[in-house]
């Protein structure tokens, strides 16, 4: 396993599938330039993710996540990512704010446990612009996906719209995530600024910043491995629910945020912004067909991609993860 490549979406349709195939099989990560977004979008989102983790603790908890409900604010030391994966850790040194799909489930979900991940989204009242600017930067990175999953239908081999009616009423989640400096704060054994974990929809793009304490992967001989940031760029890992689509053809690699080192001569405060993008809530996640060689069984049986993705989030919780 190499360096995360850098993959330039500006390239023929056909030359990223073949860069995009052959990422997700040997690393399950990659970084995209050449990807188009409106910089305005993008700067208008960073700023007010910034603005938002600067409000005092009282307008931030206002708008807190409510019992079994996915999207609001989660509070500093909240959540244990690596519980996901069985791990018993301390509790992730950072604040988020989650936001879910601007539309409500469709009439015809006959599914009472999709109003989970159809839950609202609640908005801190100290900064009414963050509504209208995340909606825009959500749309923005939903229809970079689009773009991506064409290519990685192509680097399947299928046509590039295979995957169109499994995503068309996509569940995905933005989310804004906050590192304080740790200011030589104590750390625990064990603990991380997001423990080590596989993410659990279709795929992730990620804007992170350059600050100390960043995204590492785990290799196949358990080392791990800095992403660096690019300017410019997302970072793009593929998911659990897309692994298993692939039959493991493609990689879902174990990540993690990294404590920064005790020695660094500068502000470790650290903010990235996930794009969590996942399939319809009631697309059923089977064995794609050019990923099955001849004689060969698929290694999963049939999931509903949203109970997949509702069993997976609650797993690290507080709840189910309580010290």
């Amino acid at each position: 396993m190499g360096a995360v490549p850098i993959i330039d979406l500006g390239e023929a349709q056909a030359v990223v599938a073949d860069q995009v195939d052959r990422a997700c099989r040997e690393i399950g990560f990659f970084q995209v330039v050449g990807h188009d977004l409106d910089p305005a979008v993008e700067q208008r989102a960073w700023d007010a993710a910034h603005a938002f983790f600067a409000l005092p603790d009282a307008d931030k908890l206002a708008a807190a996540i409510a019992p079994g409900d996915a999207y609001g604010y989660g509070p500093y030391r909240a959540e244990r990512l690596a519980a996901s994966l069985g791990s018993v850790t301390p509790p992730d040194l950072k604040e988020t704010f989650s936001i879910g799909p601007f539309v409500d489930a469709p009439p015809d979900l006959d599914d009472s446990a999709a109003s989970f991940v159809y839950s609202p989204n609640r908005w801190p009242a100290a900064l009414p612009q963050m509504e209208p600017v995340f909606r825009a930067y959500y749309d923005e990175l939903a229809a970079l996906v689009d773009r991506l999953m064409a290519a990685m239908a192509v680097g399947l081999g299928l046509g590039s719209d295979w995957f169109g009616p499994f995503i068309e009423r996509h569940t995905s989640a933005l989310r804004i995530l906050h590192y304080p400096d740790l200011g030589g704060q104590p750390v625990e054994p064990g603990q991380l600024r997001a423990g080590a974990h596989s993410d659990y929809g279709t795929l992730t793009l990620l804007r992170q910043d350059d600050a100390p304490g960043g995204l590492q992967v785990l290799d196949v001989h358990d080392r791990w491995h800095d992403v660096p940031s690019v300017p410019g760029a997302y970072v793009v890992n593929v998911g659990d629910a897309l692994a298993r689509w692939t039959n493991d053809r493609w990689r879902s690699t174990v990540h993690r945020v990294a404590v920064p080192p005790a020695d660094v001569d500068r502000s470790t405060e650290r903010f990235s912004i996930a794009f969590f993008h996942n399939a319809n809530w009631d697309a059923l996640i089977e064995c794609i067909p050019t990923c099955l060689e001849p004689g060969e069984q698929p290694r999963y049986a049939p999931v509903g991609a949203g109970r997949h993705l509702m069993d997976k989030f609650r797993s690290t919780q507080p709840a189910a993860t309580a010290e």
